[in-house]
């Protein structure tokens, strides 16, 4: 219930009785009332108050809520106050509505992010995760108000991300002060897997993704560009959404250990095959040793592709039109 207003005594009282009434319609009483004042006057209530529209019948409920009043009780007040022709209209009761910029968690999160943000000129509003410690669900400031809100000092650690925040909050009989206390994460956007991928298993555009996670917990080369890996091979056993350096991978191996090959001399003007042997993994361009099968000798050759390998001569072999030449 709203609590009434006290209205001034007798001598105001008798003034009230005597003041015209100058509107030219009944009086209509409202099912809602929606105020800014801590106030609500018979012109809140009543249309075609007139020249009883300023007077005060009660004081208004706390910001952001609202509170019923009886229709009847309404309806006296405001014939005692002057306005003869006051009624409920039949209505049982009226709805005060106090407004209030209503500041939820969110917003408050956000007013944190601006103020760091406007400390640090690196960061942007996006790249923090903030979490609040034992907020208030809500703040209601006064919408009136030149400024509902302002930030009144700033304390912030980037190496643990704690914040404390003083506000100052424009509400019911002032300004009052607000502490915000929290932890603020700088965050990161980087490439991770989908799907755990095994040793070995080649990287495709499907198996990735992108991952938000706090810059304290990345890798200082944590990839953020997926094209780097695309097509090469799992290193080692990797798990989803997990930062991916370039290091987690490696091209993928096209001639396992123990393959049998075809092992390519290509001389000038001549290019001969043997079998080989692979003694080593091995993947395109890379140098492995290759056991000959004719010869039982081990040498160096070149992965081609899978199952071929070249070996490239050491000494140069001239070719007949060059002896000709001598």
């Amino acid at each position: 219930m709203i609590r009434a207003f006290a209205l001034a005594g007798l001598a105001i009282g008798t003034l009230l009785w005597s003041l015209p009434t100058s509107a030219a319609e009944a009086p209509v009483l409202q099912p809602e009332v929606h105020t800014l004042s801590d106030i609500v006057t018979i012109g809140d209530f009543y249309r075609n108050a007139g020249d009883y529209a300023g007077i005060p019948l009660f004081r208004s409920p706390d910001m952001g809520t609202s509170g019923d009043v009886p229709a009847e009780q309404v309806a006296k007040r405001a014939k005692a106050a002057g306005l003869i022709a006051a009624g409920t209209n039949g209505l049982t009761k009226v709805v005060v509505y106090r407004r209030a910029e209503t500041i939820g968690q969110r917003e408050l999160k956000t007013i944190v992010a601006k103020a760091l943000t406007e400390r640090d000129a690196s960061l942007s509003e996006g790249d923090l995760d903030i979490t609040l410690f034992q907020a208030p669900s809500a703040v209601h400031a006064d919408p009136s108000a030149e400024n509902p809100f302002s930030v009144d000092q700033v304390l912030w650690s980037r190496t643990d991300g704690h914040f404390t925040i003083r506000l100052n909050v424009s509400g019911l009989g002032g300004v009052h002060p607000l502490s915000l206390t929290g932890v603020a994460r700088e965050m990161v956007e980087v490439s991770a897997l989908i799907q755990p991928l095994s040793r070995g298993a080649i990287v495709r555009p499907e198996d990735l993704t992108t991952v938000r996670l706090a810059r304290g917990s990345v890798p200082a080369r944590a990839l953020t560009d997926t094209d780097e890996i695309l097509g090469l091979a799992a290193r080692s056993n990797l798990r989803a959404n997990s930062p991916l350096t370039r290091n987690d991978f490696e091209r993928p191996t096209v001639i396992p250990r123990g393959e049998k090959v075809t092992i390519i001399y290509q001389l000038p003007g001549m290019k001969l095959t043997t079998r080989g042997q692979a003694l080593e993994d091995g993947a395109a361009g890379d140098v492995i040793d290759i056991m000959n099968l004719q010869s039982r000798r081990k040498i160096s050759a070149t992965v081609i592709s899978g199952g071929q390998v070249r070996v490239e001569p050491s000494v140069p072999v001239a070719s007949l039109n060059e002896r000709a030449q001598q």
